[in-house]
């Protein structure tokens, strides 16, 4: 639980939650046709993007259930 405190804090969920929808949303311009970018890098950065925001997600209701 102690190595989880860090991650727990309200600060670092609501920035991981913004890099995320940020790293989401450069990822869906970069797989637009017109793009320059190979589809499975874009691809890969959405993927990231929208697991960053989920591992935010988590964290929250972690939070939560601790009462941090």
């Amino acid at each position: 639980m102690e190595f989880l405190a860090p991650l727990l804090q309200r600060k670092i969920i609501i920035a991981l939650a913004i890099i995320g929808a940020v790293i989401a949303t450069a990822g869906n311009f970069l797989a637009k046709k017109e793009s320059r970018v190979d589809p499975k890098v874009a691809r890969l950065i959405l993927k990231t993007g929208y697991a960053i925001t989920w591992a935010s997600i988590a964290l929250f209701i972690a939070a939560g259930f601790f009462g941090k």
